[in-house]
């Protein structure tokens, strides 16, 4: 066996606990700042967009991503659903569901992680086959759907949670 190969059994169970750990860290008590909730309802439709224009020609990368999409906007629907809400003199907080926001990400991180080792394996051999575009991986696209889908589902519904619901002056 050779040293990489050691190094890469080594490393990668140390990377992905400290993913978890920091993701795991970070889903507490959130300020809201309103400028991060419309950026993730912007930028990642825009992603799956970019991503669906890549896969045109795959009709089946094409559905798997449509098929993420839609199945991430429900888990982010359902993740505004378990959201606490707080409006406090010191301003908006929220604390989001732990079990949704580490299981997306990690799955999405996990699908990278096995498509790097996909890749380091074909490297190492000797006759290297060509590596499979990303636009192309149905289930790479369908986890990015998933992850796109629920980031841009949960931003939307931050932004409609502090949109106020009686504007000033209005009776």
């Amino acid at each position: 066996m050779e040293i990489t190969t050691v190094l890469l059994l080594v490393l990668v169970p140390l990377l992905v606990w400290r993913i978890y750990s920091r993701l795991k860290r970070t889903l507490g008590r959130q300020h809201s700042q309103l400028w991060r909730h419309w950026a993730a309802a912007i930028a990642f439709p825009l992603m799956i967009g970019t991503l669906a224009i890549g896969a045109r020609q795959d009709l089946l990368a094409l559905s798997c991503l449509g098929a993420g999409t839609i199945a991430g906007v429900w888990l982010g629907i359902w993740g505004i659903k378990l959201t606490r809400f707080e409006n406090t003199d010191k301003g908006h907080f929220y604390t989001p569901n732990r079990h949704l926001g580490v299981a997306v990400p990690m799955l999405f991180i996990a699908r990278l992680l096995y498509r790097g080792l996909e890749l380091y394996l074909i490297s190492r051999q000797a006759i290297p086959a060509s590596a499979q575009d990303f636009t192309t991986s149905p289930l790479t696209v369908l986890v990015f759907g998933l992850l796109a889908g629920y980031y841009s589902a949960y931003g939307w519904g931050l932004v409609r949670w502090r949109q106020p619901t009686v504007k000033p002056g209005a009776n």
